[in-house]
């Protein structure tokens, strides 16, 4: 077939094929790998390549393949990681100078062995603005990762990495991490569906706060089915992890998905969360999108009632914390790091213990929230993103985030401010993609879902791919 059509194949095909000898890894990767050679000096969206290892693991899968070995689903299928994951013999450099020379790391962290353990092929290290800071990737040590719809756009981030190499076919899928929208936001900016799965369902066996904790890891990919493979084989308890030990049910589908009639099921519809305005072409697509789940039986209700996002208290939450983490580097790095690092420290610096216990009783208060809608809807719908893909020279600590015309704020007041209630929360939440915006870029829709309910979550998205198919859309830069 042509590298085109494969390049775009989804994993779950992919993996079919090269179980019944269709399709060989090592020719899979070849040309996984010939794409990148071409692609990544335009996009820069990877740090490192590991050509080397990645042929040896395929030529590997391939000799267990020809052997009638038992397969793993992931099977021959190249897989890149967020450089802020552990991937054994290659450095983890966290998108900041302070460790541009790291030591290689010495072992696989647990999610990256878990792909492994399903055949995936782990092929590359995707770029991240420093230590997964921001909602642009970008960084005064590797440069500026650009959007394939469109190169003078972010790619979003912090997986802006992975979110640009799906988008452009280098891999059909990628791991990231969220922290504030960090799968979600470079999904909705790239076309992509990004998932973050329910606090405690994947385990995040390297986060500083274990207890406390509102970083998730989650796939990046074209298509809802690449989401649920990806998940499921991440996904399940860590003895390093509590939330996945105590937290982690992972609840089956419910009846009421099962088929393609949704009659009986609820959908709130959120238009605005903190911020002061949306673009008419999101509204437009997520109304769409809302549409066709109508077309299948779903009632849909906007909330219109007044609700607390958290968003100062969130803010408290986020800069506070890089402000104690990142004190220890000041001294040696300040002048080279990230100037939108320095800044969330500094005003992070300026919040007092009360600022912080307080955020921290907000954060259940807007969890017992979310509980009340959910307990009256089976699922949240809003956009993504309030706009389409900023500029790549955005500065996302100053700048306004500019709708039709209005400042909004900075990014996580006027732009990314539907994501970050929900890592707050722990419920899973689902980006995909719901069209195209006025300029030709993507524009996304989120799905909120109740705890654990990920499959449930995961069915709604793959009804609106049915009914409103995107994957056949590529990048111009592609």
């Amino acid at each position: 077939m042509p590298d085109t059509d494969l390049l775009f194949m989804p994993a779950v095909r992919a993996a079919a094929l090269v179980r019944s000898r269709k399709l060989s890894p090592v020719e899979y990767l070849d040309a996984v790998l010939a794409a990148t050679a071409a692609a990544n000096p335009r996009l820069n969206c990877f740090r490192e390549v590991m050509v080397e290892a990645a042929r040896r693991d395929a030529r590997a899968a391939e000799d267990a393949v020809m052997r009638g070995e038992p397969l793993g689903p992931l099977h021959g299928v190249p897989v890149s990681i967020k450089d802020l994951i552990d991937v054994a013999g290659v450095p983890t450099r966290h998108g900041s100078a302070i460790f541009e020379d790291n030591p290689p790391a010495a072992a696989d962290d647990i999610l990256v062995r878990r792909l492994r353990a399903a055949g995936a092929i782990v092929f590359a290290k995707s770029t991240t603005p420093e230590f997964g800071v921001k909602g642009l990737t970008d960084g005064p040590s590797f440069g500026v990762t650009r959007n394939p719809w469109n190169l003078e756009r972010t790619s979003g981030g912090s997986s802006g990495g992975g979110a640009a190499a799906v988008a452009a076919g280098l891999a059909p899928l990628a791991l990231g991490t969220d922290g504030a929208g960090s799968v979600r936001g470079p999904a909705s900016c790239c076309g992509l569906v990004g998932l973050k799965p329910t606090l405690g369902a994947v385990p995040a066996d390297t986060t500083r706060d274990a207890f406390g904790n509102n970083v998730y890891a989650g796939p990046l990919t074209r298509g809802v089915a690449d989401a649920a493979l990806m998940h499921d084989v991440l996904k399940g308890p860590s003895d390093k992890d509590p939330w996945t030990l105590s937290g982690g049910v992972q609840h089956p589908l419910s009846p009421r998905l099962a088929s393609n009639d949704l009659s009986g099921v609820r959908i709130g519809y959120i238009e605005r969360t903190a911020n002061p305005r949306v673009a008419g072409d999101v509204v437009r697509n997520t109304k769409a999108a809302l549409a066709a789940w109508e077309s299948l039986g779903a009632a849909v209700e906007e909330i219109t009632e007044a609700i607390d996002w958290i968003e100062y208290e969130g803010r408290v939450l986020y800069q506070a914390n890089f402000a104690v983490f990142c004190a220890q580097y000041l001294p040696r790095w300040q002048n080279r790091m990230d100037p939108v690092t320095l800044a969330f420290m500094e005003r992070g610096a300026t919040f007092t213990l009360a600022d912080f216990r307080n955020a921290q009783f907000a954060r259940t208060a807007l969890f017992r929230r979310l509980q009340g809608l959910l307990a009256r809807y089976d699922f949240l719908v809003m956009p993504t993103n309030a706009r389409t893909a900023l500029d790549v020279g955005h500065d996302a600590a100053n700048d306004d985030v500019m709708i039709d015309g209005h400042k909004c704020g900075i990014t996580r007041q006027g732009w990314t401010s539907y994501q970050y209630p929900f890592n707050l929360s722990g419920h899973p939440a689902l980006a995909l993609p719901s069209g195209f915006g006025d300029d030709g870029l993507p524009t996304s829709v989120q799905v909120v879902g109740r705890w654990g309910h990920e499959t449930d979550v995961l069915r709604m998205g793959a009804l609106l791919e049915a009914t409103r198919p995107w994957a056949q859309h590529r990048p111009p830069a592609s």
